[in-house]
C-alpha cells in the first residue's frame, strides 16, 4: 500500500490531485461566483464599469471587486492606474479621492465621477489594473492565508469572498476578526482540526459579522452558496455547481 506522502507525490505527479484556488479556472470559477453575489451575473468581466453607492457608509462601491471610496482601496486602484496610464480619465479625481477616504462623502467627485469610470473601464490599461489590486489586496491574502491553514479550494474561497465583503483588517467585522471568532470555536486542519466544522464555525462568523451591518445582512450568500457546497462536501469546488444568491439560481456546469 501507498503510505500517505507516497499517495500525495503519486497523486501531484499524474495530477489528478486537488487544484487550489490559483489554477486559472478555479480561479474563474471563483470570480464568477461572487460575480453572483455583487452584481447578480456569472459575467465577472462585464463589471469593470460598475459603480453606484450601496449606502453602506463606504461611499462610492465600484469595478470587479467593489473598490470603495470610503476605505482606500478604490484610492490605491486609480493611483496605480494614473502610475501607469498618467492624465487618464479618473487621474483628476485623485485629490478628491484622498479627501473622501474614511467618509461616505462624493464630495470632489460628483457629479461625474461615475461617469468618468465607466468611460475608463473600457481601457484595457484599467482593466488590468483592476484585476492586479483585486489580486494583491484580496485574492492573493485570503488564499494564502487559507493555505496555511490547511483549506482545499472551497475554503480558500470562503475566505476570499469574506475578505471582499469585510474587507482584510483585524477588527471584529472584518476577515481577521471573522478568522478570529472562527479559531475559538473550531481549530482548522493545518491544526489538527476537522475542514468542514472549522468551515461551518467560519461561516457562523461571518454570518454573524453580516447581520452587524445592515447593508450586509441578507445572509444568502453564505446560506445558499457557500454552505450548499460544504454541505455537499465538495471541499474541491469542483464543478457542476447550482447555487441561489438573493433568491436567482446559478450554474456553472464545467
Amino acid at each position: 500500500m501507498l503510505t500517505a506522502t507516497l499517495l500525495a507525490l503519486s497523486l501531484t505527479v499524474t495530477g489528478t490531485g486537488p487544484v487550489d484556488l490559483t489554477d486559472p479556472h478555479k480561479k474563474d470559477i471563483a470570480m464568477k461566483l461572487v460575480s453572483s453575489a455583487e452584481n447578480s451575473s456569472l459575467d465577472w468581466k462585464a463589471q469593470y464599469g460598475y459603480i453606484e453607492d450601496i449606502k453602506d457608509e463606504r461611499g462610492y462601491t465600484a469595478g470587479i471587486i467593489g473598490f470603495c471610496s470610503g476605505t482606500g482601496d478604490m484610492l490605491e486602484l486609480v493611483e496605480l492606474y494614473t502610475k501607469r496610464k498618467p492624465g487618464n480619465v479618473l487621474a483628476r479625481y485623485l485629490p478628491a479621492l484622498r479627501k473622501v477616504n474614511g467618509t461616505d462623502s462624493h464630495k470632489g467627485l460628483d457629479p461625474n465621477f461615475t461617469k468618468d469610470w465607466k468611460t475608463a473601464a473600457k481601457d484595457t490599461v484599467f482593466q488590468q489594473a483592476q484585476n492586479d489590486e483585486r489580486d494583491r489586496v484580496y485574492f492573493n491574502p485570503a488564499v494564502k492565508q487559507a493555505r496555511q491553514d490547511g483549506l482545499r479550494a472551497l475554503g480558500q474561497f470562503v475566505y476570499y469572498d469574506a475578505m471582499v465583503m469585510h474587507g482584510p483588517g483585524g477588527d471584529k467585522l472584518s476577515f481577521g476578526g471573522i478568522r478570529k471568532s472562527a479559531l475559538a470555536k473550531a481549530k482548522p486542519p493545518a491544526q489538527g482540526g476537522n475542514e468542514v466544522t472549522y468551515l461551518n464555525a467560519f461561516l457562523d462568523a461571518r454570518k454573524a459579522a453580516m447581520k452587524a451591518e445592515e447593508a450586509h445582512e441578507d445572509t444568502t450568500r453564505v446560506d445558499t452558496m457557500q454552505r450548499v457546497f460544504l454541505k455537499n462536501r465538495n471541499l474541491d469546488l469542483n464543478p457542476p455547481l447550482t447555487w441561489k444568491v438573493y433568491g436567482d439560481s446559478y450554474t456553472i456546469k464545467k
